[in-house]
């Protein structure tokens, strides 16, 4: 079968290298890759600004926050959510955001207010930019994580059910555990 110029390559038909670009490229091209791109780029902008300002001590926060969102961006790239069922990506991810936002919103008002370095400035002003990415970010995986578990809860209607019989089955056989 022959393809146009300009369009994409099967993934079946690729190479396994070609493959992990084209997982990438895909991944990428959806709104929570830019996200996470955008939080790494602008993490590791501000940890730029932070190295070359006098409030270094904040300079950690936006280190390990470039490299959680490159965690994320591979693995989600990877299919790794979908590969280890057993970590609660979404939620992870979720708290993740809000921790990283709360922190972000509060190192940038004090770099603005209380450095007066303009790299300093500078990195609060990105700061105040990436707190607004992750806001967004958080948005939109609260969404999916409210899907998931309303999936989950219509899933596991009968598992509830049989659940209640075994809970009912263990107090007849043990009917003083309660009196205790």
């Amino acid at each position: 079968m022959e393809r146009c110029e300009g369009e994409d390559p099967d993934p079946a038909e690729a190479p396994p290298e070609a493959r992990l670009l084209l997982a990438f490229k895909a991944f990428l091209s959806s709104r929570k890759g830019l996200l996470l791109l955008a939080q790494a780029a602008l993490s590791f902008i501000i940890f730029i600004c932070y190295i070359a300002s006098t409030a270094t001590p904040f300079m950690m926060v936006p280190l390990l926050t470039f490299l959680l969102a490159l965690c994320f961006l591979v693995s989600y790239s990877l299919k790794l959510n979908e590969k280890f069922r057993g970590i609660y990506w979404l939620l992870g991810d979720f708290l993740c955001g809000i921790i990283a936002a709360i922190i972000y919103f509060a190192i940038s008002i004090a770099a603005v207010s209380k450095y007066t370095d303009t790299a300093s400035k500078a990195a609060g002003v990105f700061g105040f930019i990436t707190t607004i990415v992750y806001c967004a970010y958080v948005y939109f995986t609260f969404n999916d994580l409210a899907t998931f578990l309303k999936q989950e809860d219509s899933s596991e209607a009968p598992k509830s059910q049989k659940s209640e019989s075994r809970f009912e089955l263990f107090l007849h056989c043990y009917p003083n555990i309660l009196a205790i």
